[in-house]
């Protein structure tokens, strides 16, 4: 949350959610559907999207194969 600048409270605030809730997404403890995970995003105004899978698998073979060639990330 420190990128955001938003506390877990704050952030459980804006996302309309008690604290626990927060908490319990954090560790695992509960399931988010794709609705509440953009409603959450928004806040960051960032959004995810539905990937074809053919066209994801695509994208990763190529990813594998041009792997050497793409810069190295942490």
């Amino acid at each position: 949350m420190k990128l955001a600048g938003l506390t877990l409270e704050e952030f459980a605030v804006r996302f309309g959610v008690a604290l626990t809730v927060i908490r319990k997404i954090e560790q695992g403890k509960t399931n988010l559907n794709l609705d509440k995970v953009n409603f959450a995003l928004r806040i960051f105004n960032l959004e995810l999207l539905p990937v074809n899978s053919c066209e994801l698998k695509e994208k990763l073979e190529m990813r594998e194969v041009y792997s050497e060639y793409l810069p190295r990330t942490l």
